[in-house]
């Protein structure tokens, strides 16, 4: 189970808490090494010690108190609906009528419920800037700033970002007691086997250090859109959320935020927000108090190995595949279409679908940008001037349920074919909008069955050509097969208007 930040809270465990398991890291590599003779001995021990190192830091590790109050109605105060000609309705209104006529001493109080939580957060500016988890501070209206040495510090939001789980915080520190604050290092720079330490407020016992290693880089949990994090198995528990993960230098590299474990608790696979993507997020929090993302407007997905071979794609599947462009985005304006696939976006390799919204959200709002794309078996370049990202939410296709079975005009590719018809339209709810041809009936044993592919979707493309009679379905399948091709790419569309493509094998 993937769990969110590990705070913990006094109303009940998070279901997410960030953990990584250090115990047995050192020995762990010391066995292995020892087995297969890779490093010398020296190497295989790991540091001689981490003292020196936690002294150096855990000044400027912090514990965070976060409280909300929620203020409850008085009881007895509001009547409760009753079904219409009830015969107690007039005893209930008189009843509530006169508990509300009382004196005010007489009348229950409104009781106000509190809920706390703890987690971790750390210095990185010695003017009272500090950086934890949104999630840690989440909606609460008192927040303190614990230091390493009991003071208490009273602090206020900056801004919060709950896509990368980012919150950044102020104090004021005490004139005669200076803050410690640590720096960013480059997380890009870090290699599976690197060693780390993680300084954090695991179960409330503040000022912890735990040591493990980079386990991976680059991991998506599926947690956000953009998920990049850094595993780790240095030991993270409840608590730890909003916590530094540190290089040997004792610079931050990763912000603690989420653990894969069945119980809760540590098990040794933790994730940490990489500080390439935190000091970004950050420091637009400090000037805008918000974050501006760059948006490109572009539907996208992934492509396989389907998908590449029926798009002509050399060196395999790669890219994002854009299976829709906003008619009001930057991408429409500067001649991105849809069956383009995105390889390289401002200088930077787009290895899959996952990579482009992180690459695009963290470019800056304006700028101008050269974007690399294949159409149709040939590279081409756009340039494009990004938009601000407002709306987050990814577009949904919209559900078509499913009909009878239509009698088939044509059948190809397993599925039953008809071309669009007022009854059909009306029948599958289709958008005017929409063109192409209507899938009637899908075998249930084929490949179209497995890609999910439904009736009342229409097939808008065929190998990228557009079709609008079934006839043209499988005169554009049967060409592509004396091409020798092994699978044909639809564009497929929901009766909604939203589209998709489908990579199906010819074989």
């Amino acid at each position: 189970m993937i769990s969110a930040a590990g705070a913990t809270t006094a109303r009940r465990p998070r279901a997410f808490s960030h953990s990584a398991r250090s115990a047995f890291a050192a020995l762990s590599l010391a066995t292995a090494v020892a087995v297969t003779g890779l490093a010398s001995p020296a190497l295989a021990k790991g540091p001689e010690s981490l003292a020196d190192l936690a002294d150096q830091v855990t000044d400027a590790v912090v514990n965070i108190s976060a409280s909300t109050t929620v203020e409850a109605k008085a009881p007895g105060r509001t009547m409760p609906k009753l079904p219409e000609g009830t015969p107690f309705e007039d005893l209930f209104e008189e009843f509530f009528n006169k508990r509300g006529q009382r004196g005010e001493g007489d009348s229950p109080r409104p009781q106000s419920r509190k809920s706390n939580s703890l987690g971790s957060g750390f210095i990185i500016d010695a003017s009272g800037i500090v950086v934890t988890n949104n999630h840690v501070i989440g909606d609460a209206n008192d927040i303190q700033v614990i230091l390493h040495n009991g003071t208490k510090l009273k602090a206020e939001i900056i801004g919060k970002d709950p896509k990368i789980d980012l919150a950044v915080l102020r104090v004021k520190p005490e004139a005669d007691k200076p803050l410690k604050a640590v720096p960013f290092g480059d997380s890009e720079k870090m290699r599976p086997g690197d060693w780390v330490i993680a300084i954090g407020n695991p179960f409330g016992l503040g000022g912890s250090v735990s040591a493990g290693i980079v386990s991976a880089r680059g991991r998506n949990i599926e947690s956000g859109p953009y998920d990049n994090y850094i595993q780790t198995d240095a030991a993270i528990n409840k608590g730890n959320s909003g916590g530094p993960l540190f290089n040997m230098d004792g610079e931050v590299i990763g912000i603690n935020t989420a653990i894969l474990s069945p119980t809760g608790g540590s098990v040794g696979i933790g994730f940490a927000v990489p500080s390439a993507t935190a000091s970004q997020v950050i420091d637009q929090l400090r000037e805008f108090g918000e974050v501006r993302r760059g948006w490109l407007g572009v539907r996208i997905q992934n492509v396989d190995d389907a998908t590449a071979d029926a798009l002509g794609l050399k060196g395999g599947a790669k890219g994002a595949l854009i299976a829709g462009v906003d008619e009001k985005g930057p991408a429409k304006t500067s001649g991105l279409e849809v069956g383009d696939v995105i390889t390289k976006f401002n200088g930077t390799v787009v290895k899959s679908s996952s990579d482009l919204p992180r690459i695009v959200a963290s470019t800056p709002v304006g700028k101008v940008v050269e974007v690399i794309v294949v159409r149709k078996g040939a590279e081409t370049t756009k340039s494009v001037t990004l938009g601000r990202l407002d709306d987050p939410e990814k577009p949904q296709l919209a559900n078509v349920r499913q009909p009878d079975a239509e009698p088939a005009i044509r059948q190809a590719l397993g599925l039953n074919l008809s071309g669009i018809t007022d009854e059909l339209r009306r029948r599958y709810s289709i958008k005017d909008s929409v063109k192409g041809v209507v899938v009637t009936r899908v075998d249930p044993n084929s490949t179209a069955a497995d890609k999910q592919i439904k009736p009342g979707e229409v097939i808008v493309e065929v190998g990228q050509e557009s079709v609008s009679t079934p006839a043209d379905v499988t005169k554009r399948v049967d060409q592509l097969k004396k091409e020798n091709r092994k699978s044909v790419l639809l564009l497929v569309a929901a009766a909604s208007g939203d589209v998709r493509f489908v990579a199906i094998g010819l074989e």
